[in-house]
């Protein structure tokens, strides 16, 4: 029987999915491809697999991401599920695209980096190694996500256009990405306006146009889960559940497009 399921969930997931969809369940058990980017001197969080998720802690306000892919990836959607399980204090969801080296754009959800405890949905792009590159913009203030409570969130970046969607509703976009010379006119005001910073970190500066995904969060604990990348430049790959039935139906359902 065991295996009779598992074939018709083989056929299942080859005539639906269809090519440049890259799957990723955590029933794995393993995180070999996926790499951990801190911002400023964040030391590592914790990341490890538990009972077929992914179960993130990260114990202060510096936010960290995972991240996959490769920095040749063009246009692509993302959708993942997140669970928050508890928040320390003001904290941030985050979701990430065209990571090329430690650039890259992401939206993020809750309170950083603003310390007003009032939920927030925004876009920002910049060296995530150096706060002070970030341009942020488009600003929703609510409260999204709800802990021990499962949410769905949607990531698309076509060209230099980007959509952002939680449970089906769209809350940012679309919205034009940042280019190199967004952060050079950038450097210059500053230079200009605020002598006394120190100089911003513009090695490895790009058009955000490639590069990997990232999922991620700050100040609190939260899991992660069923994560579906799909675009031309995306490789066909799909890591099956251990145990089929219980994941089929959400598997199936993060196929389908909002």
């Amino acid at each position: 029987m065991k295996l009779a399921i598992s074939g018709s969930i083989v056929l299942l997931f080859t005539f639906s999915a269809g090519a440049g969809t890259f799957l990723v369940n955590f029933d794995s058990g393993k995180l070999d491809e996926w790499k951990e980017l801190l911002v400023g001197d964040a030391l590592p969080g914790s990341w490890e697999i538990v009972d077929g998720e992914l179960h993130a802690v990260s114990p202060d306000g510096w936010t960290r991401l995972l991240t996959i892919g490769d920095e040749t990836w063009r246009d692509y959607t993302i959708e993942l599920d997140v669970k928050p399980l508890d928040k320390i204090g003001p904290s941030n969801i985050v979701v990430a695209a065209r990571i090329n080296g430690s650039w890259g754009v992401w939206c993020f959800i809750g309170d950083l980096p603003f310390a007003d405890n009032v939920s927030k949905v925004m876009f920002a792009a910049g060296n995530f190694r150096d706060p002070n590159t970030f341009l942020f913009s488009h600003a929703k203030r609510q409260r999204f996500l709800k802990l021990d409570k499962w949410s769905k969130l949607k990531l698309d970046v076509k060209e230099n256009i980007l959509n952002f969607w939680i449970n089906g509703n769209q809350i940012i976009g679309p919205v034009e990405l940042p280019n190199r010379q967004s952060f050079l006119r950038f450097d210059a005001l500053r230079k200009e306006h605020r002598k006394e910073l120190p100089p911003l970190q513009l090695n490895g500066l790009q058009d955000f146009l490639t590069g990997e995904i990232g999922l991620g969060l700050s100040n609190q604990t939260a899991r992660f889960d069923n994560v579906v990348i799909t675009g031309e430049s995306i490789p066909d790959r799909r890591e099956l559940s251990v145990t089929p039935s219980a994941k089929l139906a959400t598997m199936w359902g993060s196929l389908k497009r909002f």
